[in-house]
């Protein structure tokens, strides 16, 4: 199952872009064995300023599979629920789960709507940059989880 992470904004070449793009190639490298993967980070902008746009630039990358939001007022799961919500959608023979990201202004209300669930990274509100980092090591982590991997300890 391709696992995509669809980020509002361009990183360029920051520390978060990088450590982001680590992070999903750790989980692609540790997926392999379990039909997980590749993990995927799209960079999208929408063709105008604001959320609209942005969630069309967000739906417009899906490719028929679940989406899950990320978001603020989302659900906050432990890294082991992640780690059985991933194995549970590729099971159910999901091709593609996408997460979505928004950009500064969070996400519109019609992707939160499209979604099938949301996810929160705790009470706190985070740079967008930071989030995307964030989804990258969980999705890492929940993969490594599953794998029966080091990485994690309870």
């Amino acid at each position: 199952m391709r696992i995509s992470l669809i980020c509002v904004g361009k990183l360029g070449r920051s520390p978060e872009a990088a450590l982001a793009a680590a992070y999903a190639e750790r989980a692609s490298a540790a997926g392999r064995s379990l039909a997980l993967g590749p993990v995927e980070i799209r960079e999208v902008e929408g063709r105008k300023p604001g959320k609209p746009a942005e969630a069309d630039a967000i739906l417009e990358r899906l490719a028929g599979g679940p989406l899950i939001a990320c978001d603020e007022h989302g659900e906050g799961l432990a890294s082991r629920e992640i780690a059985n919500l991933l194995e549970r959608f590729r099971d159910d023979g999901a091709r593609e789960l996408a997460f979505a990201v928004g950009g500064a202004n969070g996400l519109d209300d019609r992707v939160r709507n499209a979604a099938r669930s949301s996810l929160a990274f705790g009470p706190q509100t985070w740079p967008h940059a930071l989030a995307r980092v964030m989804l990258a090591e969980q999705i890492y982590r929940a993969i490594s989880i599953l794998g029966g991997g080091p990485y994690h300890r309870d």
